[in-house]
């Protein structure tokens, strides 16, 4: 026999269970968490002094507070059973009266006695919920003390608690001074814990406030200096750590500044450089002898020069990025009316539909030339261009400007609309391949982008987002 153990039968083989998801601590309270650092700093500070002070208001509630309630209610307690004991070794009414008079005096209590009167139901009191803890306190002392029926009114008199007491020949009512069964610490503890956590809070939100308020112009500055607008030096202030920040991003702003003007001032000499000798081959060119077996030849030779300088100014034009041109308010809606009036057409029907005014900052040549280029784009291969400008909400309480370009001719192919952004990609005959670059550059350089989609004509869409 083979000593190869037969396989298990689906009933024996061990079920694997499936694994459960793995569920970070907190996770459920996240979206009740505050999302500013002024909130959360405030939280960090405030719950652990709120769950400080409730663990000692429990402590001293539900230790100390509770022993002296039970102390003050076995107290009344006490002395009313005193008086009853009294009452019945003196039934006679002169010593009752002289009773009275002296409880009243010395215990602070006030007593009456109705002869023949009764009870009734007692209420059950297992059964009702006490307003206080000291409601069952005193039950308890009079259960034990007193040890006959009774019923307390706590409502009636704001200074007093009314206990009747059932005798054997009558009810004998009890008028005891609530200040004899509550105790004003409480009341001072409970003061003392939310003064001190309002003071806490109050001072903390003052000191946060100015912390965050450093963070926040430390922000607004990267986010207005990433869209081209020049917010000079920043002042440093806050705490130590928001100080070296800032200070940290006033040396990138001037690394940043020194950067592009040297890179413009290169490109300039370079421009010098390569416009000399075109120059002095047009010179040469127009100088050469007219002669009609070499006039076809100089055309050529004119062209290429031509091109050739029309080719540098546009590397100038991408690498120099605009930087130079400030932000200002500016009509976007006019703005694309303008470029799409100026920009040739060459046989091409161009449709515009914009609202009445849309201001925002903008770099208004830059984004002509944005406009400019993609309009040449879409003329080159299409008889039909849709311009079109639109607000639209971001979600945030901000709304984006949107020009849409639209035409009808071949398109790109989607996994090659990305291709076309990047410089010197020519995905056609002629071109230099920097006009979609230069676009989407000064796009980004004013907070927004540009995306390449199908057009509802059937060819091309440029989409343009900039932040109002």
């Amino acid at each position: 026999m083979s000593d190869i153990p037969a396989p298990a039968t689906p009933a024996e083989q061990p079920v694997a269970k499936p694994a459960r998801p793995v569920r970070a601590f907190g996770q459920g309270l996240r979206p009740l968490l505050p999302r500013g650092l002024l909130g959360r700093s405030l939280l960090i500070i405030l719950l652990p002094l709120l769950i400080l002070q409730g663990v000692a208001l429990q402590l001293f509630y539900g230790n100390h507070l509770d022993v002296i309630s039970r102390r003050l209610a076995g107290g009344v307690a006490g002395e009313i059973g005193m008086v009853i004991e009294i009452m019945q070794r003196m039934p006679d009414p002169a010593d009752r009266a002289w009773l009275f008079r002296d409880a009243s005096w010395r215990l602070d209590l006030g007593l009456a006695f109705e002869g023949g009167a009764s009870l009734g139901a007692t209420p059950d009191r297992a059964a009702s919920l006490p307003l206080l803890p000291l409601e069952d306190d005193l039950a308890h002392a009079m259960a034990e003390r007193v040890r006959r029926p009774f019923d307390a009114d706590w409502q009636s008199d704001r200074r007093s608690v009314i206990i009747r007491i059932q005798l054997p020949d009558g009810v004998l009512h009890v008028e005891a001074p609530r200040k004899r069964l509550f105790t004003g610490t409480l009341y001072l503890f409970f003061i003392w814990l939310v003064g001190s956590s309002l003071l806490l809070f109050g001072v903390a939100a003052l000191f946060m406030k100015n912390q965050v308020r450093a963070i926040r112009r430390l922000a607004g500055a990267a986010e207005a200096f990433g869209l081209g607008r020049d917010i000079g030096q920043m002042k440093p202030e806050g705490a130590s750590e928001v100080r070296q920040a800032a200070s940290a991003f006033n040396r990138m702003q001037d690394r940043i500044r020194r950067f592009i003007g040297q890179r413009t001032d290169m490109l300039a000499g370079i421009s010098h450089d390569l416009r000399t000798p075109l120059t002095r081959m047009r010179l040469a060119l127009a100088m050469l002898p007219h002669a009609p077996e070499t006039e076809a030849d100089v055309a050529a030779l004119t062209e290429d020069v031509e091109e050739m300088e029309r080719m540098i100014a546009v590397y100038l034009a991408f690498a120099r990025g605009e930087a130079q041109e400030q932000t200002q308010p500016t009509d976007l809606a006019a703005l694309v009316s303008e470029v799409a009036r100026k920009s040739p057409r060459d046989g091409a029907q161009v449709l515009v539909r914009v609202p009445e005014s849309l201001v925002l900052p903008l770099r208004p040549d830059a984004l002509r030339r944005c406009l400019a280029n993609l309009i040449d784009n879409a003329r080159k291969h299409a008889r039909r261009i849709d311009i079109g400008v639109a607000e639209i909400p971001r979600g945030d309480g901000i709304a984006w400007a949107q020009v849409t370009v639209d035409d009808d001719g071949p398109g790109i192919p989607e996994e090659l609309r990305e291709e076309a952004f990047r410089p010197f990609a020519t995905l056609s005959a002629g071109g230099t391949g920097l006009g979609l670059a230069i676009a989407r550059d000064i796009a980004r350089s004013h907070g927004g982008d540009i995306v390449l989609e199908a057009s509802p004509l059937g060819g091309l869409r440029a989409r343009i987002r900039l932040p109002v």
